[in-house]
């Protein structure tokens, strides 16, 4: 059985959405999927594409690339979510120049009011080099201490490397 928060991190192309969509699976819900990216070229169009080709059908979609927190605060009790990626969702809120605290008290609000167990996805961006300009090296470290306020809150925190699970906390179901 799935804690109410789980966390799948791991680097681009890892392997960690697909695990996380086996976790939410697993559980024997109705299935959320909630997209934070947005597609503004025909590169992230695919990638839009090719993963929704590979979930497959069975899933409800949410679209929602800031406001996860209220939007999640309203799901019912019955289903399972996976929120694919709090990577994007930080982006978004980065250049949309959104107040990241108010916007992280908001996503840790909704994830402790989401009736339903929740998988989020999120990328370890803290293992290549440091960036050479001010915004990636902000965003940097804006995704790591999210990523940190997140492994705190979930109950299960799996890295997902070369495609294989790597359990940090909690066990699997």
């Amino acid at each position: 059985m799935l804690p109410g928060l789980s966390l799948v991190l791991g680097g681009a192309a890892s392997g960690k959405s697909v695990f996380a969509e086996g976790l939410v699976k697993g559980s024997g819900r109705n299935l959320i999927y909630f997209a934070t990216a947005r597609a503004h070229d025909a590169e992230m169009r695919e990638k839009i594409e090719r993963h929704q080709r590979l979930r497959g059908s069975g899933w409800r979609t949410i679209e929602e690339p800031i406001d996860v927190g209220r939007t999640l605060a309203g799901i019912s009790g019955d289903t399972c979510v996976l929120v694919d990626c709090a990577t994007m969702w930080l982006s978004n809120n980065l250049l949309a120049e959104n107040d990241l605290e108010e916007a992280e008290a908001g996503l840790m609000a909704g994830l402790s009011l989401c009736a339903a167990p929740v998988v989020i996805v999120s990328n370890e961006v803290g293992l290549s080099v440091v960036p050479e300009n001010a915004l990636a090296r902000r965003f940097r470290e804006e995704q790591g201490r999210l990523n940190q306020k997140l492994a705190a809150k979930a109950g299960l925190v799996v890295n997902v490397v070369a495609g294989l699970p790597q359990v940090l906390k909690g066990e699997l179901p």
